[in-house]
């Protein structure tokens, strides 16, 4: 599978869970449930919300970490210009490879709020594009 069809799939996986998501605070929120139940069922789809969002972090991660490693040995074959370049884009996703971690080590220890997440799997994404778009070439 190509790097663009598991990229697609990705896309694909999030649209889902996030349609789900909405499908089910929605309903949620219709139900008649007490306002108890509703706050539980509401906290409970938050957190699994949350774990999806670090097993995201946590696929990008790991995919920096592979395009570091096919990064180093491609670099020596690049010219010098090409390679300052490339080099940039290996510093930007090893600096966001390491933010990523940071933010999963306090996600698991409950000190990590949402946009911080978020943000990090942003940056993540955003550094696996450009390190991609440099090894393809």
């Amino acid at each position: 599978m190509s790097r663009k069809d598991e990229h697609t799939g990705r896309k694909f996986a999030l649209g889902a869970l996030m349609a789900g998501a909405v499908g089910y605070v929605t309903g949620i929120l219709t139900a008649p449930k007490s306002g108890r139940e509703t706050r539980e069922d509401i906290a409970d789809k938050a957190e699994d919300l949350k774990e999806g969002a670090e097993d995201q972090l946590q696929a990008a991660h790991d995919e920096l970490n592979e395009l570091i490693a096919i990064a180093k040995n491609k670099s020596v074959a690049l010219g010098s210009r090409a390679r300052v370049d490339f080099n940039e884009a290996v510093v930007r996703a090893k600096d966001a490879q390491n933010k990523a971690s940071h933010v999963l080590k306090a996600v698991r220890a409950g000190q990590a709020d949402d946009p911080a997440l978020n943000k990090a799997i942003k940056q993540a994404k955003q550094a696996q594009k450009n390190l991609s778009k440099f090894l393809k070439s």
